[in-house]
């Protein structure tokens, strides 16, 4: 490692080529495009009563599966303007604030009948639940978006409609259509992103899961984008329970985390300890309790570190940290954690006591850092510890909290602050290349923000 350390002598000449080469490096041609994602809400739901035989809930707010009375749901979705091959299907269904969960979440069929009547279906005239079942689902809690895979239904343009029962007698309510915001979603995704020449692909955000859509539409750009999926910290909200990693984590993220390289963020650790975060990533976050790991993807040495304990100069991270990068033989590094050191948003200030971890991987020539806690997105130019341009050694920096919970603001822009967003969801992927690396801000549906370029080991 002590090649690393060892530089020549920089002279104004070597500066200017510097500087030449970082500006035609930073400028790159488009990445290739990601993958399609589609919303559509239903057009018509409803559920039908066993007690209530001539009774139509088309207008309610809510649809119910129940055995005790008999309460059975519809759901129809017209789908339009989709090109390509669907590759992903989701139904995502939240279970309403005024009920207290349920055990079972009901079990959901396609069916035949796709001209029912919103307004006029009861359960005297109901149609019949006659398809292939889809998926079920288990214990549902209140708040918490629930996923069903229906791609065995949905491949294209059409009408589809979906039925739903239970044969438990303690009833899952959900929101419907009439609700506003919580109606239930067809989520479609079409398109595959392939990385190039089989180079590593590293893929995330940060500030994540909660009773909002923004992670489900992440998560569906995640389902088509292949690699290493890292977070940022605050990987659900409120308060970083084993309850809300189940019910908002575990349906969107969550079926990545046999992938998954996370952090910790502060919510996280609103649970003492963030006891439910160890527990539910286990191994992948590392050593138990402890929230800073290192791996190797290719030609790069990764690092995750937690930025929610001592982090000061000589701490036992610090050292940690400074021996793992002497340690590392690879020519390239990239660190990431939870609160940033350069951020312009107006909501949390930088964080300063990060520094250090910064500083150790500036004097081991690192090259990106990647932080959370703002929910927007911002790249830094190459910057030393004390947040001045430097291209020759500085490491370029993100901010990249748009991963699912609602937006912040920016206030004053802050020196080298070279690309923002604060109103698209999106993740941020890297291509990791032998001495180089691409990055490409992928947005959601819907939303067209997009910044993309390529940067070089040092």
């Amino acid at each position: 490692m002590g090649i690393r350390l060892t530089r020549p002598p920089v002279t104004m000449a070597t500066v200017a080529v510097l500087v030449a080469a970082t500006a035609t490096v930073v400028v790159a041609s488009a990445a290739p495009a990601a993958p399609a994602t589609q919303t559509f809400t239903p057009v018509a739901d409803t559920y039908v009563q066993s007690d209530a035989t001539s009774t139509n809930y088309g207008t309610a707010t809510q649809i119910v599966v129940d055995n005790s009375p008999v309460r059975r749901l519809f759901l129809r979705f017209t789908v339009s303007g989709v090109s390509g091959t669907v590759t992903a299907a989701k139904l995502r269904l939240r279970a309403i604030s005024g009920n207290d969960g349920s055990v079972n979440g009901g079990t959901f069929k396609a069916m035949s009948n796709t001209s029912w009547s919103e307004t006029g279906t009861t359960w005297a005239n109901q149609p019949a639940i006659d398809g292939a079942t889809l998926g079920t689902l288990g214990a549902v809690s209140r708040d918490g978006w629930y996923e069903i895979d229906v791609k065995a239904l949905v491949t294209g343009n059409g009408t589809f409609s979906i039925g739903g029962s239970s044969t438990n007698t303690d009833g899952a309510y959900y929101d419907s259509r009439e609700s506003g915001a919580d109606a239930p979603q067809l989520v479609l995704t079409t398109g595959t992103t392939t990385p190039p020449s089989g180079d590593p692909v590293f893929v995330g955000a940060g500030d994540i899961a909660n009773s909002g859509s923004g992670d489900s539409a992440t998560a569906a750009l995640i389902d088509n984008i292949p690699g290493t999926v890292y977070t940022l910290g605050d990987n659900v909200y409120d308060s970083g329970t084993a309850s809300e990693f189940n019910s908002y984590y575990e349906p969107t993220w969550g079926r990545f985390k046999s992938r998954t390289r996370p952090s910790p963020g502060n919510h996280d650790y609103v649970t003492s300890g963030a006891s439910a975060y160890y527990s539910y990533f286990g191994s992948v976050a590392g050593p138990s309790g402890r929230g800073y790991y290192s791996f190797d993807l290719g030609n790069w040495h990764i690092v995750s570190l937690n930025s929610n304990i001592s982090m000061s100069a000589g701490s036992t991270q610090e050292q940690w940290l400074r021996t793992d990068l002497a340690a590392s033989t690879k020519p390239c590094t990239l660190a990431y954690w939870h609160h940033p050191l350069f951020t312009s948003s107006s909501n949390h200030a930088p964080s300063t006591s990060t520094r250090p971890l910064y500083q150790a991987l500036y004097d081991y020539n690192a090259d990106v850092v990647l932080w959370g806690h703002n929910h927007v997105y911002e790249r830094f130019a190459p910057m030393n510890p004390n947040g001045g341009l430097d291209t020759a050694r500085g490491l370029r920096t993100w901010v990249a909290g748009m991963g699912g919970a609602s937006h912040y603001a920016f206030g004053t822009i802050q020196p080298n602050s070279e690309a923002r967003n604060s109103s698209a969801y999106g993740v941020l992927k890297f291509t990791l290349h032998a001495n180089t690396y691409d990055w490409q801000f992928v947005p959601v549906a819907g939303q067209s923000y997009s910044d993309s370029g390529t940067g070089s080991c040092h």
